[in-house]
């Protein structure tokens, strides 16, 4: 503790010596001052520190980790950082209003001692001119408080936009592929609450800014639309505020895998003259159709959709079972002129087939099919057709077309043994809903559904390439110890998933802990 004494004399010079007086108090010799008064005895009058607390209260939230600052703000600082030293010193800034802050430090304490100490430097100027100075520690004890947005993230029920998914088809399987596309890119890590609805998904948020950023993600990996609403919940006249909700309606394309559409034929002809009726091959960013009976292939981007719309002739419900009498590959096939691209992955073929709960008939005769998968397709498989013939189809555009331009079946895909394809992957997905489903409840028509989705995925390398799909390491060691070279490789698909596209999951564990509990 220090004493700055103000002394005044009328003329100094090297030669003169300054006089000593004795203290008023003690009667110590001192220098003379403006109250005659040594140090020791000035600090036992006088005590610059009154009135300036020693304790003090610092509010955290332990979901955030920040800190109260008044009136309503909260922020976020480190300790013994130059942040959290601005906070405690507002804390004081009423108490110092009378003092001068010299200095201001950190005093070490234990980090979860849940306490934090200060040390101050303060100045004042007492009796007449003197300026004393002196020391002192403040103690901040840290209690925990929620902070208004940790509390509106533990409501469940409270949200400030919503953004509701919905894909007006029987069977959604885009939104399984719009799963996993969350889970990878983590879009919806801001999210309060995620509720899956029969029709959908909505994902609830506490910032308007979030949603914003979530439908601008779907925008760039699936062909949408939506709409934006508002929903004035409260006004104050006084300040002319409002509290408003905000909910944008997302809406996918009605177009999933393996769906036979039926083009409008003013889009057919501007695809380089493909037929109207085509196969969906692929849901992404934008829709990809495939023409079987000439492999030409397009993209329909999502504001082309939106702007002419076309429907789904057919649901994996109506797809009918057909067993294939015999193949005959398709060559040097004469296309129009400005044809557009064509495929170089699939083999245009005629294909023979029959139903197959009529092999053996000889009354039936087989139906000739033009199809795209040629190089899949072997007399004797199984494969899953659209019968146009026979289907009760409520379609104007395909009312309108000629007899002749419609084929007679479509066939879809190839059937490959569901249960040793189940049993020979080895690899699983992340699901974005904690024992549950993202399209409602777990029904059995939605787990087969899924199952379906995987084996697209085991199909589609693009797809796969786009997601993230996780090595099942019980699976692996099961089927090195059951590893046999009997599985014909035609009853699987081409393009099964490789281990080196797989990723190991992040498994956390401590392993000290776990020998210490051993």
């Amino acid at each position: 503790l220090y004493v700055f004494i103000n002394v005044r004399m009328e003329s100094f010079s090297p030669s003169m010596t300054v006089g000593r007086v004795a203290c008023c108090e003690c009667g110590v010799a001192i220098e003379p001052n403006s109250v005659n008064m040594c140090g020791a005895c000035l600090r036992s009058r006088v005590d610059i520190t009154e009135g300036i607390t020693r304790t003090s209260t610092l509010y955290l939230c332990k979901f955030c980790n920040r800190y109260f600052v008044p009136p309503t703000a909260w922020m976020r600082a480190e300790l013994e950082s130059k942040e959290l030293l601005s906070i405690c010193l507002k804390k004081l800034k009423p108490v110092l209003i009378k003092v001068r802050l010299v200095d201001a430090a950190f005093v070490w304490t234990e980090e979860h001692s849940k306490r934090v100490k200060v040390k101050l430097t303060i100045q004042k100027e007492v009796l007449s001119g003197t300026i004393l100075q002196q020391s002192f520690i403040v103690e901040f004890s840290i209690h925990s408080q929620m902070c208004d947005e940790c509390r509106r993230a533990e409501n469940k029920d409270f949200w400030r936009a919503c953004v509701q998914v919905r894909q007006r088809a029987e069977f959604k399987k885009t939104l399984f592929y719009l799963e996993q596309l969350l889970l990878k890119h983590s879009a919806h890590g801001n999210a309060t609450g995620v509720k899956p609805v029969p029709t959908g998904i909505d994902f609830f948020y506490g910032k308007l800014q979030d949603a914003r950023r979530l439908v601008d993600f779907l925008q760039s990996v699936l062909p949408i639309k939506y709409h934006y609403a508002q929903e004035l919940v409260s006004h104050d006249t006084k300040s002319n505020t409002y509290d408003y909700k905000h909910t944008f309606c997302v809406e996918i394309v009605p177009i999933c895998r393996d769906n036979v559409v039926c083009l409008p034929k003013q889009l057919a002809q501007s695809f380089g003259n493909m037929n109207q009726v085509v196969l969906c091959q692929r849901v992404s960013n934008v829709v990809s159709l495939i023409d079987p009976r000439t492999l030409q292939m397009a993209d329909v981007q999502g504001i082309t959709f939106w702007r002419d719309p076309f429907e789904s002739l057919c649901n994996p419900k109506m797809l009918t079972s057909y067993y294939v009498m015999d193949v005959e590959l398709v060559e040097d096939l004469k296309r129009g002129v400005g044809h557009g691209f064509v495929s170089k992955k699939h083999i245009l073929a005629d294909v023979w087939v029959v139903r197959s709960d009529q092999v053996g008939n000889s009354a039936v005769d087989p139906v000739c099919s033009r199809s795209h998968l040629g190089h899949l397709l072997q007399p004797g498989d199984t494969v899953l057709g659209f019968d146009i013939r026979n289907a009760n189809t409520n379609n104007t555009v395909l009312d309108s077309m000629k007899e002749d331009d419609i084929p007679d079946i479509v066939i879809v895909r190839k059937v490959f043994d569901r249960t040793k394809r189940s049993a020979k992957r080895a690899w699983k997905l992340k699901r974005l809903v904690v024992d549950g489903n993202i399209v409602g409840r777990e029904t059995g028509s939605v787990v087969d559904e899924f199952e379906r989705f995987k084996e697209e995925l085991e199909e589609d390398q693009e797809m796969r390439e786009k997601i993230n799909i996780y090595r099942d390491h019980d699976k692996i060691e099961r089927l090195k110890q059951n590893a046999t070279t009997d599985d014909d490789e035609s009853e699987f698909p081409p393009e099964m998933p490789s281990l080196s596209e797989m990723l190991d999951e992040l498994n956390i564990e401590d392993v000290e802990m776990k020998e210490a509990s051993e």
